[in-house]
């Protein structure tokens, strides 16, 4: 894929970019793997809002997925790679043997008409999936399973790929893409190759209207607020926050603090922490 940029006849075009969609072959879905989506607008289940700065946004039917490659030993054609108006990453529409279809997420250098298969016995090529126990030291990995079973919960993000480095009785070391390291039961699938659409975070909105297709709504700082709106508010011009440090419009503090569990399950599987931004 590559990215397309406008000539600058508007503000709006002037610093756009998109993708020019070069590697997508058919421009409307399976209709048999298509479903309706609600969009919950940042309400609960009251209508009270509890995620601030969501809603409006272009209509979108939910492309049916499969995560968790559960069809073994059935090989599958690719048939099409989609649009998906869900995910950052391309979709590819498999046609089975025995006739099913099924969306999988797109690994890049997947062209249609290549094969491909699920299974502890597969090969070790683009688009299958395997354990981890049979897959290779230092192959790229992507739609990583936490549980076996469960399907690909980790690494499906477009051009965002793990790698193999270790395997050690029950469970295999794995370097995420934010450079965590961290092991996984050895028998969780995951897909091998990179996802498609790397050049995705390379695209610019360009525009604040097409945050508003994407369904985010404005942000404001609370530093322009009044005070009977957010702690950071009030004062003559550009006053400075007044406290230690920021804090929500609830008066918890934010921008920094961590919010993980001190004594989560999964610490002990965590050999080395994200990098820290």
């Amino acid at each position: 894929m590559g990215i397309r940029s406008y000539r600058p006849m508007t503000p709006g075009t002037r610093q756009a970019s998109v993708s020019d969609f070069a590697d997508i072959t058919k421009s409307e879905p399976e209709k048999s793997l298509t479903q309706y989506k609600h969009r919950k607008k940042g309400r609960n289940n009251r209508g009270i809002i509890t995620s601030r700065r969501r809603g409006g946004g272009h209509k979108r039917l939910y492309r049916l997925v499969d995560f968790r490659r559960d069809k073994r030993n059935v090989p599958a054609k690719v048939a099409a790679i989609e649009y998906d108006p869900n995910r950052n990453a391309r979709i590819a529409l498999l046609f089975y043997q025995d006739g099913e279809k099924r969306y999988i997420l797109c690994p890049e250098k997947l062209q249609v008409g290549s094969s491909v298969i699920a299974g502890p016995d597969s090969p070790y090529e683009v688009g299958n999936a395997l354990p981890l126990a049979r897959i290779p030291l230092g192959t790229e990995v992507h739609n990583v399973e936490l549980h076996p079973g469960r399907g690909g919960q980790m690494v499906r993000a477009a051009g965002s790929a793990a790698q193999v480095v270790a395997k050690e009785g029950e469970y295999v070391t794995l370097r995420l893409p934010s450079k965590e390291v961290r092991m996984v039961r050895r028998e969780c699938y995951a897909t091998i190759g990179r996802v498609g659409n790397t050049e995705a975070r390379n695209t610019s909105l360009g525009k604040a209207g097409r945050s508003r297709y994407l369904g985010r709504r404005p942000k404001v700082r609370g530093s322009v607020m009044n005070p009977v709106d957010h702690p950071h508010g009030g004062g003559e011009g550009r006053a400075p926050i007044g406290r230690p440090s920021p804090v929500t419009p609830w008066g918890k503090p934010t921008l920094g603090l961590k919010t993980r569990k001190k004594k989560k399950a999964s610490d002990r599987l965590i050999i080395r922490r994200r990098n820290k931004k």
